[in-house]
């Protein structure tokens, strides 16, 4: 292995295990949060922009994954579909896109909305936090404290997109993301947020099937459909919460 590679490795390890130490309230509050919403018949939603979009994806219709998981996509900043890739930047810091995504979702007052953005400065994510906290729908924000707290903010408010939240979930990277650095490149490189955000919502809704067992709820888990049997029980669950699975 390079001696680069290990460092990385190294690092994210580092990182889980200083999420282990650190999060665990913070998990155990918002899967509290997850668990009160599924059993009074709240709904779960989850969103970030562009890159921040992609530990959403890792949580919805995912095999072992908790069924009731809805991401909220938008145009522009779902995913890097769109040509030039810049674009999705320069959409992620419009002001009053958030209310227009927020307006087309099927979120109420009582749900939960988790938003990942990993700087917290940009205006769509940190409007979603506040419209939502406005609308009362309990907000989990994931993102890194020391990222956030050491860039400005880009809306009008002047506050992170942590400010608005119930509860945050610190991801712990450094401001830039980028993990490593070489003699040679100016730039560090190698980001880490991917992994430990992905890994933070793993915990919640870990957390948040564990909440609901000890309450005497079976919640419902998606088996792979590669497994024999699989695609029936997803099917007999989907049937089941049909009023609370908004991605079919």
């Amino acid at each position: 292995m390079s001696k680069l590679t290990h460092e990385y490795l190294e690092g994210l390890i580092a990182l889980l295990k200083q999420i282990e130490n650190e999060e665990n309230d913070n998990i155990d509050a918002a899967a509290t949060l997850m668990a009160d919403a599924v059993q009074n018949g709240g709904r779960l939603f989850a969103f970030g922009c562009t890159h921040s979009s992609l530990p959403v994806q890792d949580i919805v219709y995912r095999a072992g994954g908790f069924m009731l998981m809805n991401p909220v996509y938008a145009p522009g900043i779902a995913h890097l579909d769109v040509h030039p890739n810049t674009l999705t930047s320069a959409i992620e810091r419009m002001p009053g896109y958030a209310e227009v995504i927020l307006d087309n979702q099927p979120i109420q007052a009582g749900d939960v909305l988790i938003i990942v953005s990993v700087s917290g400065r940009n205006a769509v994510p940190i409007e979603m936090a506040k419209l939502a906290h406005e609308r009362g729908i309990k907000v989990i924000g994931v993102t890194s404290y020391k990222y956030s707290k050491e860039v400005t903010s880009r809306h009008s408010s002047g506050k992170k997109m942590y400010e608005f939240a119930d509860v945050v979930l610190d991801n712990k990277v450094e401001k830039g993301d980028a993990m490593l650095s070489a003699e040679g490149l100016k730039a560090r490189f190698t980001p880490g947020s991917g992994v430990t955000s992905t890994a933070l919502l793993h915990c919640l809704t870990t957390a948040t099937i564990e909440k609901l067992l000890e309450r005497g709820i079976t919640p419902p888990v998606l088996i792979a459909a590669n497994v024999d049997g699989g695609a029936e029980h997803n099917q007999k669950m989907f049937e089941q919460y049909a009023d609370r699975i908004f991605y079919l």
